[in-house]
């Protein structure tokens, strides 16, 4: 993702007042599913640091670098963590819905059950940067829709902060 050199005033005070922010954000912290462990541990750590912090934590229910994100919240203050699906609880992976079944705020795309994954989460993805302020995201330079979900998060003048694995 590159930035244009353009940037306004308006743009550039918008996004210091948010990096600046001393109250509770709306993060959503997003990533690829095909993460290592070591990155899963750093990505919990980060997730419990910033529900510690007083932040609310929107992420989604996907194995990987959501799966580690939830986790974190659930440890620091389950009550600040939401978590939304791109579809209903029962088509998500075997080894999420347990986990999932412990999310006090769980959120079910349940029409988007006819669709295929890839597009039920890029709708998922959206609706997960219209709720918040900030989108942290873990992605590989091939993750299309990670990245196509950065640069919505962008022109809706999210700060986006993205981390590649490679």
């Amino acid at each position: 993702m590159t930035q244009s050199v353009d940037i306004s005033i308006d743009t550039l005070a918008q996004e210091l007042a948010t990096i600046q922010q001393t109250g509770s954000k709306r993060i959503a912290l997003l990533g690829s599913r095909h993460v290592p462990i070591t990155h899963q541990i750093l990505i919990e750590m980060m997730s419990y640091a910033l529900v510690l912090s007083g932040n609310r934590l929107i992420t989604s229910g996907a194995t990987g670098t959501n799966s580690a994100a939830i986790r974190g919240a659930m440890r620091a203050d389950p009550n600040m963590l939401t978590v939304i699906l791109p579809q209903s609880l029962d088509r998500q992976p075997r080894e999420s819905r347990e986990q999932l079944s412990n999310v006090m705020h769980l959120v079910e795309n349940h029409n988007n059950n006819h669709l295929s994954l890839a597009e039920a989460s890029a709708i998922c993805n959206r609706e997960i940067v219209s709720r918040c302020q900030q989108l942290i995201c873990f992605a590989f330079h091939d993750s299309h829709t990670l990245l196509e979900t950065c640069r919505d998060a962008e022109e809706q003048r999210r700060v986006v902060t993205l981390f590649y694995f490679d």
